[in-house]
This record gives C-alpha cells, structure tokens and sequence, in this order.
C-alpha cells in the first residue's frame, strides 16, 4: 500500500536527476589543464631552429617561428626580455633559443616563451639564395645593361598572376583607371612546388606568341603575387624561372610580395614594382594627363597661329600703306585678263585634244601587234643579256674589291704595334740598367768624402789637441791663441790628449821683428809656448 501513488492532476510527476559519474568540464578548463601540463612538463627547453615570420608588434612583443626542414613552432618573445637578446631576430637567421613551452588557450595552439637567444649561423634557404645570386650575378643576368626599356604606351598587357584574390582585381583596376587597354591574364600558382614551373611555362608561352597573330603578343608582362612569408614567396627564387625571365624577348616587370620582400627575379627582371598596384602604375601612363598635355599643344598652337596670322596681317596693312594705289586697283587689270583667258580656255582645251587625238589616230596606222610583238622580244632579248653581263661584273667586281681588302687586312696587323712596344721595353729595360750603376758609385763617392771631411774635422778641432802637442788655457778656461796674451807670472793650463797640467809663465818673451809680410794663421787650438 506503500508503493501506490493517486495524482489528482493530469500532469506526469517530473522524473528524479539521474547522477553522472563523468561529469563534462568546461573548454576553459581543459585548455588551462594543458597548458599547466606543458609548462610543467617542459618548463625549460633549448631549441635550435631558422628564424621566420618575424612580426615586431606596436606593444613591443616579437612574434616569430621558428622551423627547420620538418617543423615548425610559434615563438613569442615579451616586452621585457627583448633587450637581453644576444641578437636582433631577422627572417632567414639560424638561431639557438632558451625558454618554455606553453599553450595560447584562445587558439589550442601551443608556443614557445623565448627568454634568450643566440646566434647559430644563416638559414639555409637564405644561404643557399645567396650562393645562387652569387651564381647568377658571375654570369651578368643581373648587369643592367642587358635590361630592356618599358614601353611607354602599351597596346596589351600580359599579367602572370592568380585568377583569385586581391592582387588581379587591383591591377585591372588600376590599369583600367589610367590607361585603358587590353589585358591578358595567364592564371598560375603562385605558391607551392609547382608554381615555379607555371609561371615559367607562362612566361615562354607568352614570348612564343607571333605578332599580328589571332591572340595579340603582350607589349609588357607582369609577374605578380601578395606578400607573404619567406617561405611562401621561395618558388620565385628558383634558378630555372630566373634564367626564363633573364631569357624572354618581352620586357617584364616583377611585382613579388610587399616593398620589403625581394626574390631572385627582382633582379633578373627589367623593373621591380614594390606592389602590384605599383607594377601597374609602371605599366602604364596617364590617359588623363595627356589628354590634359595635348589639350594644352591645341590651345598653344591656336593661340601661335592666331598671332603669327595678326602679325601677317599688321606687315601687310603696313606694305599696303606704301603702294601708290589701292590694292584692289593694282590688281583689277590682272584681273580682267584672266577672265578673259579663262573664256577662252575651254575652246583651247578642246582643240588641243582634237589635235592630238588626230595624232595618235595616225601614229595608231603604223604600228601592228606583230610589231609591238617584235620590238619587245629585242627588248627582253637585250635586257636580258645586259643582266646577264651585270651578273658577270659585279661578281667581278667584288673579287676585285675582296682582293684589295685583304691587302689592307695584312697591313693592319698588330705585328707592328707589337714590335715597337717591345722595342720600348727593351730601351726603357737599358736605361734602367744604365741609372743602377752611377747611383751606388756616386753614394760610394760621397760617403768617402763625408768620411774625409769628419777625418779633417777631428784633426783640425782645438779641443782636441794632437800627441806631441797642447793647448794653453788661461785662469778662466779660455784658450791662449798667442804669446802677446800671456804675461809673467801667469798661471795657465797645459792641456794634453790624455790629461791637464797646471803651469806659470816665467821671464820676458824675446822681441821678435816685425815681418813685411802678413803671416799665415796658425790653425786654431795651437797656441806659441813662449
């Protein structure tokens, strides 16, 4: 009786909850386990790897990538570590970096936290570009000489491009809005392993086109493409569509990636364009602006010509002021004559066509077919043998001509040029030998005779006196150059080469006769004892 239940009402009774024993957690829940999870398991790693898709952010975080030939991982460097850096991280640098795994739960993707990073040597695609530049450059596809001109006014367009995407509409339309005129779009890849091959086989179909023929031959082409990374933009840098580009008969303008992004057929290519949009301004010119230029020629013109016909018109009123009469009276007679030749022209011209239609009618009776016939073989008959006699000549005369012209190729030989120069070589060789002999004698020369002048110079010094001789010095240190300067009972100095002795002057110095003549000076530091 426990177990039965009367309801009064029409409803069923709502059921009991039914307990789960796996309850279901939140997206946020899981995503934040996660990423506790990595940063516990990989708190610190050490990753080597090429840098790319560098994004330096208004916040002054980086973004980046790192890869290699199988993967690649997102990278994020914070504001606060990117001036502890050991280098600047560039798109294309190999590069050792420190930090932790973590996860960006708004994208279930996960990251790495850079807090160190050093340089590991280039990138390998970037190496291996450079290398190839280095290649190209070697065989002149990069000289400028060898680049064509853009024609100023194209009639048709070629534009290598994706058929999808923003890049086609926008050179159509810019190409549209200055200088309306036909375009051709060849579609290709423009990403991928395949898209080299594509826009170089649309490259070569473009340059076999005949002109005049039932598709027009492009004037211009533009090779196209948005920007993108490193990676994205690599088929444009293979050596195969290179060479095609550096090869092809029609100008072309390359309009690769953004205004930084450069690949191998900027540099083989006739232009470069920052953007595609800029590819189609090189393209094409204004229509506007000359309509506007030869608007303004028409307007100069009328204008020129409206004042060189009012100049004429000042000079002849200015003539017509000094003729002795009116011009229409000067003019009247010649006037009058002419009416009355011109009726009587007519009856003139008819009778000079009877006249010589009577002639013709006459001249027509002598001759027959059969003459006409025969005067025309001898004609062909003599100009064909006069041919046939200037065929003769002219060989003739060339042989003649070639004769003489290998006479003068003989004479313009080198040879001459040759000898004379070794001839200079030999004269100057001589000369050189001549100059090294008088040099070291004339040194010889002046040293000996440096080392005679020293030699003379020690023997004649004062100070420093001879063996056998000595040099009286007085009280003061002073040299006695004569017996007059002594007096009795002076004390002096006898000065020898290897030493000094004090002595005094005794008794009177004899009176000697004056001599007639002038005697010779004694050399200096030899002073009279007496």
């Amino acid at each position: 009786m426990t177990d039965d239940y009367v309801f009064a009402g029409p409803a069923d009774p709502e059921p009991a909850p039914v307990r789960d024993n796996n309850p279901p957690q939140s997206v946020s829940d899981l995503a934040f386990a996660l990423k506790r999870t990595l940063e516990d398991r990989f708190g610190h790693v050490r990753l080597r790897g090429e840098v790319s898709k560098v994004n330096f952010h208004a916040s002054g975080h980086v973004y980046l990538t790192l890869k290699d030939d199988k993967a690649a991982i997102d990278g994020v460097i914070w504001k606060g570590s990117v001036r502890g850096l050991g280098v600047r991280p560039e798109t294309g640098l190999e590069v050792i970096v420190t930090g932790k795994i973590t996860s960006y739960p708004a994208r279930s993707s996960y990251q790495i936290v850079i807090e160190s990073m050093e340089a590991a040597g280039a990138g390998a695609l970037l190496a291996q570009l450079e290398r190839l530049k280095v290649k190209l450059s070697g065989e002149g596809l990069f000289d400028p000489a060898r680049k064509k001109p853009i024609p100023l006014y194209p009639r048709t367009i070629g534009v290598i491009t994706s058929p999808t995407g923003a890049v086609i509409r926008d050179i159509l339309h810019r190409i549209a809005e200055r200088w309306p005129c036909r375009v051709i779009v060849w579609p290709v890849a423009v990403q991928g392993d395949a898209a080299s091959g594509q826009v170089a086989n649309a490259i070569r179909g473009f340059d076999a086109m005949t002109p005049g023929g039932l598709i027009p031959r492009p004037d211009l082409l533009i090779v196209a493409r948005g920007g993108g990374s490193v990676e994205d933009l690599w088929c444009f840098n293979d050596e195969g569509l290179a060479r095609t580009v550096a090869a092809a008969s029609i100008p072309i303008i390359s309009a690769v990636g953004h205004e930084t992004d450069t690949t191998l057929i900027d540099f083989v290519s006739d232009r470069r364009a920052p953007t595609p949009t800029g590819a189609a301004e090189l393209a094409t010119p204004v229509l506007a602006d000359l309509r506007a230029f030869v608007t303004d020629l028409e307007r100069r013109l009328d204008r020129a010509g409206a004042r060189l016909l009012e100049d004429r018109r000042v000079r002849l009123r200015s003539v017509a002021r000094g003729l002795p009469a009116r011009p229409e009276e000067l003019v009247a007679l010649a006037q009058q004559r002419l009416d009355h030749a011109s009726s009587r022209l007519a009856s003139g011209l008819n009778r000079n066509t009877e006249l010589h239609h009577r002639r013709l009618v006459t001249a027509g009776g002598r001759f027959s077919p059969a003459l006409l016939d025969r005067a025309l073989e001898q004609r062909t008959a003599r100009l064909e043998s006069q041919s046939a006699r200037l065929g003769a000549a002219l060989g003739a005369n060339a042989a003649v001509h070639e004769r003489r012209l290998l006479k003068v190729a003989g004479r313009l030989s080198l040879d001459p040029i040759h000898r004379r120069l070794d001839q200079r070589v030999s004269r100057l060789g001589s000369i050189t030998a001549r100059l090294a002999r008088p040099v070291p004698q004339s040194l010889e020369r002046a040293e000996a005779r440096l080392s005679a002048l020293a030699r003379a110079l020690a023997t004649l010094d004062p100070k420093r006196p001879k063996p056998g001789f000595a040099r009286i010095d007085d009280e003061t240190g002073a040299m006695v150059s004569s017996a007059a300067a002594l007096s009795p009972g002076q004390a002096v100095t006898l000065v020898f080469p290897d030493g000094s002795k004090g002595a005094r002057i005794e008794g009177e110095a004899p009176m000697r006769p004056k001599p007639l003549t002038k005697p010779k000076a004694a050399p200096a530091g030899q002073g009279d004892l007496f």
